[in-house]
């Protein structure tokens, strides 16, 4: 079975174009999980320009399914992350100024600092995630560093489906092959739709978990947010 997760960035996003709290990030949090999502996914940035700190401890006790925080693995970060003990830590290689995640961690030349991190989230219980691009030389990095899942960078892949989707999947399917092979499970994340989520499901069995925010957001705007998640899940089927 592969879970979905939320990724409650974007409502975030439109209650701090406002100020206040409409729309509520705890409310979608705890709404998200009723309509059948299995995880809640959050990206909070130095900048705060979407979650916040804040919202970071104010949802964690409303967390039924499981919490996976995104982030770069700073300092205050992992402070943050160390005393809110989510179920997932998903360590990306974003800059504090980046828009939003646009590359994979090269495993290699971070080794010794990954390999640091990872040992300090995994003493404290909490599972860990690399974001790596496609690469077969990345995942052996991984392996190496010792992370319990990798989580493949499928922006790529959602660029080329409409052109050839056959080919767009096919270096997802090989780094996803050599990560069950090597004992490392797989997730995937960005710019997964509607229009191309199914497909990789079938062709990527092993896949653990999905994290989906933008695009699920976007369409929960004309199909509500429930009929959304229960389309998202239906891709997973």
């Amino acid at each position: 079975m592969t879970r979905l997760s939320v990724n409650i960035n974007k409502i975030a996003t439109l209650r701090n174009s406002r100020g206040g709290q409409v729309p509520s990030v705890k409310t979608a949090c705890i709404k998200c999980q009723e309509f059948g999502a299995q995880g809640i996914t959050v990206h909070p940035r130095p900048d705060e320009r979407h979650i916040t700190r804040k919202d970071v401890y104010e949802i964690k006790p409303l967390i039924t399914t499981e919490f996976n925080i995104e982030g770069y693995p700073g300092e205050d970060f992992l402070k943050m992350v160390t005393e809110v003990k989510p179920d997932q830590v998903t360590l990306v290689p974003d800059s504090e100024v980046q828009l939003t995640s646009d590359h994979g961690w090269d495993t290699w030349k971070n080794l010794g600092f990954l390999k640091e991190v990872i040992a300090r989230l995994q003493e404290n219980g909490i599972r860990t995630s690399i974001f790596v691009d496609p690469d077969e030389k990345a995942v052996e990095g991984a392996a190496e560093i010792k992370t319990d899942r990798i989580e493949l960078y499928t922006e790529p892949y959602a660029s080329f489906f409409p052109i050839d989707k056959y080919k767009a999947i096919e270096p997802f399917v090989k780094t996803a092959k050599l990560a069950e092979n090597l004992g490392i499970d797989v997730n995937a994340g960005h710019d997964l739709s509607l229009e191309n989520l199914a497909f990789m499901y079938h062709l990527i069995p092993n896949l653990k978990e999905v994290s989906i925010g933008h695009a699920l957001i976007a369409d929960a705007l004309y199909l509500g947010l429930e009929t959304t998640i229960q389309k998202y899940l239906d891709c997973l089927k």
